[in-house]
């Protein structure tokens, strides 16, 4: 979040270096900083793979993965010049021992200190025997001469014992300090100006309470189904792959009072007070549903339970919408509506905040409808941006109102020029800037929020696909829900 000059010299090192996740969003990401001038000329980018790639089949392979992100152009030779890989066979026991020789042999090449930062690309299961490794052979160390962080990936376990066992397992070599959990929600630029856009504008912070808020709606949908991911879906469901992690963040970010800096510590303090102030939940109260078959974008697309990989007794949920309560002086007694869903109208992530009515009706006693309240609505993807909705007086007679969004989109201000969420959170991990990532205790406070779903899961329900839910969980909205729907304009 502070992220402004150039990374000092250091390894970037990523297990996993030719998977999806780093095809996909690492790669383009490091890349796209190298461009913008924040990779220092000492920072080396070493890609852990079972496959004997070399150096130059690394290359190969990352520039295949820029070239299928869009990337082309006079900078990536030089950026793949920064590219080196070790082979590291599948059961060999001194894979650890490799790497390290190879990270010191680079280090002293190319007048890198011991910088470490090893990005585990990994599926979750791997990750106690990479942080046992990386200690074995001494790579877990921080001192006077260097610095070693792990970058870990969700999920952070499958509910709270698992979340923390697997805290343990990591701070038996890494700090809290060295740890960088990413939650990619949390890069994104406008979930970052959420606290700006409080403190910054002092009529929206003197608002931003139970005196002035009616209700508090929080929205992420997706259009697109499980896809190639029925394996993983089906064992995670909307709550552990959505709710858990990316909204329970948007909720503290939301909620969490001014913080006493803008530093890492004073804004995951915050964040953790407001989830231990959540109210308990309960589960017969949350909506759990999955979709049927039905059209999305135009096209027909078939339920959950016909979809390849899912087996056709599965109970697992892809939608879930609850009413959540925080109990804390600024919001006692203001109901937070969350919906999250696959299959849904068009993919959207955003918050509504919608304010109290006027103590008295003026226009409705004038006979003139007036039924809507103000609303101001946060888009966090994919049009970011800020809308207020508030009435005006259409012109000529007889009188009317009509309500109207002011607007500003981040898109339209700066021409689109808008760093991606990995672009952002890989620079705060050279920089050692642990703002945007999550606290091993926000994990485990987050779990426990939401323990008693797992624990006793309400019925599973249905809805249809291209749909905004089942009818059951109607009366968990803000009544304006034309709102939060995508303007595709």
């Amino acid at each position: 979040m502070n992220s402004s000059g150039t990374s000092e010299g250091s390894l970037f090192t990523i297990f996993g270096a030719t998977g999806d996740l780093s095809r996909r969003k690492l790669i383009p990401a490091l890349y796209h900083n190298h461009v913008a001038g924040h990779l220092g000329p000492n920072v080396r980018i070493v890609g852990v793979t079972r496959q004997p790639l070399g150096d130059g089949g690394f290359r190969a392979e990352a520039e295949k993965a820029l070239a299928k992100a869009g990337i082309e152009g006079d900078q990536v030779a030089s950026f793949l010049q920064r590219l080196h890989a070790v082979t590291t066979p599948s059961g060999d026991p001194d894979n650890f021992t490799r790497l390290r020789d190879r990270l010191v042999v680079l280090g002293h090449v190319h007048k890198i200190p011991p910088n470490y930062c090893f990005y585990l690309s990994l599926p979750p299961r791997a990750f106690g025997s990479v942080i046992a490794g990386l200690g074995s052979v001494g790579l877990d160390v921080s001192n006077e001469e260097g610095w070693s962080r792990v970058v870990v990936e969700k999920p952070f376990g499958t509910d709270l014992k698992s979340a923390a066992a697997l805290n343990r397992t990591i701070h038996e070599h890494f700090d809290e300090g060295q740890i960088y959990r990413i939650d990619h929600y949390l890069g994104k630029e406008t979930v970052q100006n959420l606290l700006v856009f409080r403190l910054a504008n002092a009529f929206i912070e003197s608002s931003w309470n139970r005196e002035r808020v009616a209700e508090v709606q929080i929205t992420v949908g997706e259009s697109l189904g499980v896809g190639s991911r029925a394996g993983y879906y089906d064992g995670s469901g909307a709550l552990r792959d959505m709710l858990q992690n990316h909204i329970a963040q948007l909720i503290a970010l939301v909620g969490m009072e001014v913080p006493e800096s803008l530093t890492a510590d004073a804004i995951r303090y915050e964040k953790l007070k407001v989830l231990r102030s959540i109210q308990p939940i309960d589960p017969s109260e949350v909506i759990r549903a999955r979709y049927t078959a039905g059209e999305v974008d135009g096209d027909a697309v078939p339920g959950y339970l016909d979809e390849e990989g899912v087996p056709s007794d599965s109970e697992t949920e892809t939608f879930v919408a609850l009413q959540l309560g925080i109990d804390t002086w600024r919001w006692q007694g203001v109901p937070f509506y969350i919906r999250t869903g696959k299959r849904m109208p068009a993919k959207t992530s955003q918050i509504a905040i919608r304010y109290r009515g006027s103590p008295v009706r003026y226009f409705g006693r004038q006979g003139i409808p007036q039924d809507t309240a103000d609303v101001l609505t946060i888009t966090i993807q994919p049009n970011e941006g800020f809308a207020f909705h508030c009435d005006i007086k259409v012109p000529g007679n007889p009188l009317r109102l009509e309500r109207v969004p002011l607007q500003f989109s981040y898109g339209d201000h700066f021409d689109g020029d808008m760093p991606q969420a990995y672009q952002t959170l890989l620079l705060d991990v050279l920089e050692g800037d642990q703002t945007l990532f999550v606290h091993g205790d926000e994990v485990e406070e987050s779990w426990r929020v939401f323990a008693p779903i797992l624990e006793s899961p309400s019925p599973t329900r249905e809805y249809k696909a291209g749909t905004w839910g089942p009818p059951e969980a109607e009366h968990i909205a803000i009544p304006e829900t034309d709102l939060w729907q995508v303007d595709d304009g």
